[in-house]
């Protein structure tokens, strides 16, 4: 898979937030440190700190006011990925064994919150305390998205509310938090921090939608885990949506409450969905939010970082080409 685009200078900029993000994860006790840097250096695109940084970058730059805050978006995510697991008992992320696998299940609770509360120490070395509102807001809708599985794969308008609910809490919320706090270290009015945020939700959304289609599409090595993984832990997805609505009937519709699921199943239902097409149609949907994100955009001059930001939507959705 192609890999996020990141300008030179932006890319040392993103090197001094890791080595922030390392630096805090440095604690007395070693099993916190392992476990901690166990899932901060596992992979990942860093996409919401390069949002964050972009976003300051439509503003009057300085790194150091920005930086806390795109350490801040990376410390959340990485405690909401290590939540996640633990809720949904996944083995592996990104190729690697999670935390709670590797470690007990109290271990990884008790690193997600003390990833949270690094989190909470950057958002207070943020500049404005409007930040803090931002994240903390942020990670409450984290929660409330953990805690609203989606229900129904059936009838189509109620499995699209849950859905779309359940992505904008899971994903799109930090998009739009990293965001506005970037705007706001750039110096942004509050009409640029909303337009900020308008454009990280929507392309939150864009880029989770993508993600659930490469469940279906993709591979173990692009993936970093088992195609068909969401069916695999009884999740309903935007694919699997669109794919019963559009002939799948109730073999496919049921699919979802067999658990556990055999390999053949999985595969079944990865065939159907391609067969008839939902994985278009959801990447249909996906760049619709992503041209409704840089819509956002226009207000501002062109610049450089605009110029990425629109790079970057691009990219999310290329990832499901």
């Amino acid at each position: 898979m192609s890999q996020l685009p990141i300008h030179p200078a932006l890319l040392a900029d993103l090197e001094h937030v890791d080595r922030i993000i390392v630096e805090r994860v440095q604690p007395r006790l070693a099993v916190i440190r392992v476990a901690g840097q166990h899932i901060l250096t596992s992979g990942g695109k860093r996409i919401r700190a390069a949002l964050t940084l972009l976003a300051a970058q439509l503003g009057s730059y300085d790194l150091d006011r920005v930086i806390h805050s795109a350490a801040a978006v990376e410390l959340i995510h990485a405690a909401s990925l290590v939540h996640d697991d633990l809720v949904d008992q996944a083995e592996r992320r990104r190729g690697t064994v999670t935390v709670h696998t590797r470690w007990d299940g109290d271990v990884a609770l008790m690193v997600g919150d003390y990833l949270f509360a690094l989190a909470a120490a950057e958002m207070a070395l943020a500049p404005d305390p409007r930040i803090i509102g931002y994240f903390s807001r942020g990670v409450m809708t984290i929660c409330e998205g953990e805690l609203s599985p989606v229900l129904n794969v059936a009838p189509l308008d109620v499995a699209l509310e849950q859905y779309l609910y359940k992505i904008g809490c899971k994903t799109a919320a930090l998009f739009e938090a990293g965001c506005k706090a970037g705007m706001i270290c750039g110096g942004g009015t509050p009409e640029q921090v909303d337009a900020l945020g308008r454009f990280g939700y929507d392309l939150g959304l864009a880029f989770q939608i993508v993600d659930d289609v490469l469940d279906y599409v993709g591979d173990a090595e692009t993936l970093g885990k088992p195609a068909g993984n969401d069916l695999r832990e009884g999740t309903i997805t935007l694919p699997l949506i669109y794919a019963v609505e559009h002939g799948g009937g109730p073999d496919l519709a049921g699919v979802i409450d067999q658990q556990p699921l055999e390999d053949a199943q999985v595969q079944w239902a990865i065939d159907e969905v391609r067969r008839l097409g939902a994985d278009a149609r959801a990447i249909a949907d996906a760049r619709q939010y992503a041209e409704r994100a840089l819509e956002h955009l226009a207000p501002f001059p062109d610049s450089r970082a605009k110029q990425a930001l629109a790079e970057i939507a691009h990219f999310v959705v290329a990832r499901g080409a």
